[in-house]
């Protein structure tokens, strides 16, 4: 097996374990809250974005942050709202198939991104309710330390789900 289809199989398995059981402001603002103090504690800057059905219930450009940060955020989030599915697993599946969202979907590229950082936020028993989206780092990167705030905030030990 490739290391693309490893990805792709602890991606989906990232989408299957990471399930809050409810999600609103609170919520919201403590997935921030921790992806920032990752970041922080890394001393990396991310743009940060949380919605829920399309409402932006947390945003925070850190200081190192630019306006091209949170473009790249909004079509990452783009990409997961319209699929429900990580943009990071987005891209690499097209990446297998040697095909993109504007080749399959029609996709235009000034709104719809297929880079890691964005990932669906999912509730047990009601399903995809929101995204959660970072820019800043390399997408692999990105992807990464939502998956650790994700994990965290559900009780999954970050072992059973990170990317190699």
């Amino acid at each position: 097996m490739s290391s693309l289809e490893k990805d792709l199989q602890r991606l989906a398995l990232q989408e299957q374990l990471l399930q809050l059981d409810g999600f609103d402001e609170t919520t919201a603002w403590d997935l921030g809250c921790r992806i920032k103090a990752i970041c922080e504690a890394r001393g990396q800057a991310l743009t940060i974005e949380v919605r829920r059905a399309k409402e932006t219930l947390f945003f925070y450009a850190m200081p190192g942050t630019s306006p091209s940060n949170a473009d790249w955020a909004r079509r990452k989030r783009n990409t997961t709202e319209l699929l429900q599915r990580s943009s990071y697993s987005t891209g690499l599946a097209h990446q297998k198939d040697s095909s993109s969202l504007q080749l399959k979907m029609g996709l235009p590229l000034q709104d719809y991104a297929e880079h890691g950082g964005s990932f669906p936020i999912r509730v047990r028993g009601v399903g995809c309710v929101g995204t959660v989206t970072v820019s800043g780092v390399p997408q692999r990167e990105d992807h990464a330390i939502v998956v650790e705030a994700l994990a965290a905030l559900c009780g999954v030990p970050l072992a059973e789900v990170c990317l190699d």
